[in-house]
């Protein structure tokens, strides 16, 4: 025993210092890792084979008998049997590998495989080496330290490392330890979502690759996703604050906060509008804890700010309201000319402006039509221009949102056309009233007309009638001179 303990001392040196001879197996722990011993000759002549490790003594040998032996570390108790075996059906054709079901980290190391076939011994060395990726902590807080290491066991001397995140490699802004002194490679960062997905440790040496994985989740604001998020809302619209904690992570003490303009460091909290609900009406679970505007206002942008306190660490998250709304104004009365302009709190992330006007079919049914780009748009009053005009605004990643301006009437429009509709309203008016007197006139011609020709048929009357209206005159002039 002691012998073989030596003899396999020598040949995991020899193994690690030259690596000439040795054939390299990569398994990720929990995997089935297969170990390779081939011969070219073919033999009917059953063969004894002894498959052993480096300082732990046989793993599995058969006699030419047909018996086969197990190591005791690898016997399991139970129904789970052994964890190796070597497949009769491959023996034929020379084929004695080693096969090893839910590998671990103490697997790692130097195997040899000794194969005897009509007095002749082949032997082959084999180093399993053991990847395993681990997250500490396993369900990191947003914020935390967080630390992702590869481990290989054995590590050899002069491994390439490379970190590959959700099938893209990993770009650190934190710290990567790997050199020949360390028998690892950690990242370590600051727990953010651009860290949740799948972490693969891809090693390579000597054209031999190998590769583990395994999932980091990152636990706290989800939405929205990193600070300073934009959200854009129209004027006179309602708005939903996104604060949505992880399924399950319900926060306590959560507040919201309007930051006053200033320092993006340490801001300081001012007054809620007076439209803000700290609880949206679309939340339904414990740990959404969005708040919404109810008519949104050109003063209510600016930054918010969402909290709360999840294992005794306030997790906060900012997002920025840019608030969007059309200016109207009458560029000529003369010309009758109206100018939309776009206006929006901060353009910083547009990159275009489209308008649209909508109009509606009988039946309701809406239609779009481009007429546009810009966020500036000139009508002529002439045209039948009354409905809904439409200004969409755009980001590199597509449209950002929308405001709605309605023009009810083409007459308000312009002065000019006011004017000439009040001149046309007054001489309709003052026509009426001269054909009004007109007709009251002709009227009481008429009626005098009437009463003359009555009279006429009758001269004894008439006569009196004038002595009467003689004798009143005579009379009147009398008691004027008194």
């Amino acid at each position: 025993m002691i012998l073989e303990c030596f003899i396999f001392t020598v040949i995991t040196f020899l193994v690690t210092e030259t690596q000439c001879q040795a054939t390299e197996v990569f398994a990720e722990e929990g995997s089935g890792a297969v170990l390779p011993c081939k011969t070219n000759s073919l033999s009917l002549i059953p063969a004894a084979i002894v498959w052993s490790k480096a300082n732990k003594g046989t793993v599995w040998r058969k006699q030419k008998s047909g018996l086969q032996y197990w190591g005791a570390s690898w016997l399991k108790s139970g129904s789970e049997g052994t964890r190796v075996r070597c497949p009769h059906s491959q023996f034929e054709r020379g084929d004695y590998s080693l096969q090893i079901n839910r590998v671990t980290e103490e697997d790692g190391g130097v195997y040899s495989c000794s194969v005897e076939l009509d007095n002749r011994v082949v032997e082959e060395v084999v180093i399993l080496r053991i990847i395993k990726v681990t997250v500490s902590p396993s369900v990191p807080i947003w914020g935390q330290d967080v630390s992702v290491t590869c481990d290989v066991t054995p590590w050899p001397y002069g491994l390439s490392v490379q970190w590959i995140l959700n099938n893209s490699p990993f770009e650190s802004q934190g710290q990567i330890i790997s050199d020949r002194d360390v028998t690892k490679s950690v990242v370590r960062q600051k727990a953010t979502a651009r860290l949740t997905g799948n972490w693969s440790c891809a090693v390579s040496i000597r054209g031999k690759m190998g590769r583990a994985s395994a999932t980091v989740s990152v636990k706290g604001i989800i939405q929205p996703s990193d600070d300073n998020t934009k959200v854009y809302a129209a004027v006179g619209s309602s708005v939903v604050l996104p604060c949505v904690f992880s399924t399950g992570l319900i926060p306590s003490s959560p507040v919201w906060d309007k930051l006053k303009p200033g320092s993006h460091f340490n801001p300081a909290p001012g007054l809620l509008p007076r439209s803000f609900s700290p609880v949206s009406p679309l939340s339904q679970f414990a740990w959404d804890r969005s708040a919404s505007l109810k008519e949104v206002a050109f003063d209510n942008e600016g930054r918010y700010r969402c909290s709360g306190i999840v294992q005794g660490q306030r997790q906060t998250r900012t997002m920025q309201l840019v608030v969007a709304k059309i200016e109207s104004n009458i560029l000529s009365k003369k010309k009758g000319s109206l100018m939309l302009t776009c206006q929006l709190s901060d353009t910083s992330e547009v990159t275009d402006y489209e308008w649209v006007r909508v109009t509606y079919d009988p039946n309701g049914t809406q239609s779009f039509e481009t007429i546009q780009k810009g966020n500036k748009l000139s009508i002529s009053v002439s045209e039948e221009i009354q409905g809904e005009w439409t200004c969409r605004f755009y980001g590199r990643g597509g449209i950002l949102g929308n405001v709605t301006h309605h023009i009810q009437l083409m007459s308000g429009l312009s002065g000019q056309k006011s004017t000439r509709s009040s001149y046309n309203t007054a001489a309709v008016v003052g026509l009426s009233f001269l054909l009004v007197v007109l007709l009251l006139i002709l009227a009481q011609m008429y009626k005098n007309h009437q009463r003359r020709k009555r009279i006429l048929q009758y001269p004894a009357l008439e006569t009196i009638v004038h002595s009467i209206s003689n004798e009143r005159e005579e009379k009147e002039r009398s008691r004027i001179k008194k």
